[in-house]
């Protein structure tokens, strides 16, 4: 085969023969991302309230969505101990909605094995506006219809974001899974 072309047994990174991804960012990658967006709506604070959604959340939400089975359900609690470190919000708010959002999606993926862009879609916007709905219950202010107004833009900024953090997921996936090293 090599006789009648040279690149059929190769890649951008040499050989596909004895190549495996490294172990270390197999494993590191989806965490860290979490995390990393976890801190971004930390700059982006208005006086009263974020301005942005919670990216951690849509993060975890496409993780689960685009490669299921990647994270454990347990992931949940000690991510959203992460994230309500760094977010503000009472102890405990993001470990238990984010546990609970694991617990949800497994459920419906146990219920709806296959599904599609449109349905995943559907179900992290579902799950990102109750999950925006009980944060604002958790924080201890009082929910007036001014304070919804105010923080409607959050909830439909996270609906319209998901396609986008959906496709970084799937991008920092292929990165995970590249083949990087040598197998001996």
């Amino acid at each position: 085969m090599e006789r009648l072309d040279p690149r059929a047994r190769s890649d951008i990174y040499g050989l596909r023969i004895n190549r495996a991804p490294d172990p270390w960012r197999v494993q590191s990658v989806p965490y860290g991302s979490i995390m990393l967006a976890s801190f971004l709506p930390v700059f982006l604070i208005a006086d009263t309230m974020p301005l942005a959604p919670s990216f951690g959340f849509l993060m975890l939400l496409a993780w689960r969505m685009v490669r299921p089975g990647l994270l454990p359900l347990w992931s949940g609690a000690l991510l959203g101990a992460f994230d309500d470190l760094v977010s503000g919000q009472p102890f405990g708010c993001a470990i238990f909605l984010w546990s609970i959002a694991m617990i949800v999606i497994e459920l419906i993926e146990a219920r709806f094995p296959w599904r599609g862009f449109w349905q995943d879609w559907f179900t992290a916007s579902v799950i990102a506006i109750i999950y925006w709905l009980a944060t604002l219950l958790f924080s201890g202010a009082s929910i007036t219809p001014e304070m919804l107004g105010v923080a409607a833009p959050q909830a439909l900024l996270a609906v319209l974001l998901y396609p986008i953090i959906a496709r970084m997921v799937a991008t920092l996936d292929r990165f995970r899974l590249a083949r990087a090293r040598t197998i001996d």
